[in-house]
């Protein structure tokens, strides 16, 4: 089984033509690729899987489920 994991947009950048993300995972920060979601902006939320943001996601259904991860023991 695959999860998508939300983090928040923190810094946007093109790389050779390809949208790029920094997305901070709860201090956590990795590049993401934003080809898939080209609507996304710095400030928001969007589900990463395998390095892919698939989709923005507002704050409060993010922070939700980050609370609910947080419930389980922890982001997967």
């Amino acid at each position: 089984m695959c999860l998508g994991i939300p983090g928040k947009v923190t810094a946007m950048r093109d790389d050779n033509g390809v949208p790029m993300a920094t997305v901070d995972f709860g201090g956590v920060t990795n590049d993401v690729c934003l080809v898939y979601v080209p609507e996304a902006a710095v400030g928001q939320y969007v589900i990463v899987h395998a390095g892919f943001a698939i989709t923005v996601l507002d704050e409060q259904a993010a922070l939700e489920t980050l609370r609910l991860f947080d419930e389980m023991g922890g982001a997967p």
